[in-house]
């Protein structure tokens, strides 16, 4: 199963991301990929370093080394390019998640134990979390920062994952009436308050073997929910 239609909807390359998580159609310029990046790379340094809102287009173009013409032709405004640095950072944890076979078999347990792994990994990096704390803290001032953010992680996300349930469902593998709460709520189940402490920065970075936990029993509690009837625990 590859449920990866809202993810390519976000991370189609070379199109912009736009706020309402469609891919605006590319231009000549945007095909210049070396550029492109120079000029999300530098503007992720300047985000977390400055923060968005002290961050201008001008400094932007200055940190990546093009002119500002390069740079809007590019990205219309900060949203958008604070949307393409979150949709390409989500790409690389679907990547990931995409080429482990576990994730395409048929053992559900299995899939999900997968996924939650990576998901949390990626959750738990500190990029992640600081990108995080970015949006919480200048959202009230910059509100379509949040919009931004949301389409281009989170909602990407749980489309995502809600297809897969619905296709695991319908193949007798979960048993779902509504996936998307069902995916809403495996996703709730792995943020957990690790992932809260971790934000705050009241906690030290979990290990493997606690992520791996964390994952475990949020599988588990899912699987007892969702899992057809029968569903063995991992306890046996």
């Amino acid at each position: 199963m590859r449920p990866a239609r809202a993810w390519r909807t976000l991370t189609s390359s070379p199109s912009e991301v736009t706020s309402a998580g469609m891919s605006a159609p590319a231009t000549n310029a945007a095909l210049d990929r070396p550029k492109r990046r120079l000029i999300t790379e530098a503007a992720a340094r300047l985000f977390l370093r400055e923060g968005y809102g002290a961050v201008s287009m001008d400094a932007v173009a200055r940190e990546s080394g093009v002119s500002k013409a390069t740079l809007y032709a590019h990205f219309t405004g900060k949203d958008r390019l604070f949307a393409t640095i979150v949709a390409e950072r989500c790409a690389r944890l679907q990547a990931e998640a995409d080429a482990d076979p576990a994730w395409h078999g048929h053992d559900v347990r299995d899939a999900l134990t997968a996924m939650g792994r990576h998901w949390l990994r990626f959750l738990m990096a500190p990029e992640t979390l600081a990108i995080f704390r970015v949006v919480i803290g200048e959202t009230p001032r910059f509100p379509e920062l949040a919009a931004a953010f949301y389409d281009a992680g989170p909602r990407a996300m749980k489309e995502w994952l809600t297809a897969w349930v619905a296709e695991a469902s319908a193949a007798g593998r979960l048993s779902v009436s509504d996936p998307l709460v069902a995916a809403e709520q495996f996703l709730a189940l792995l943020r957990t308050g690790v992932f809260f402490r971790c934000s705050l920065g009241v906690a030290e970075a979990p290990t493997e073997a606690e992520r791996n936990k964390v994952v475990d029993n949020a599988v588990e509690t899912f699987l007892r929910a969702f899992g057809p009837h029968g569903t063995p625990s991992a306890s046996g």
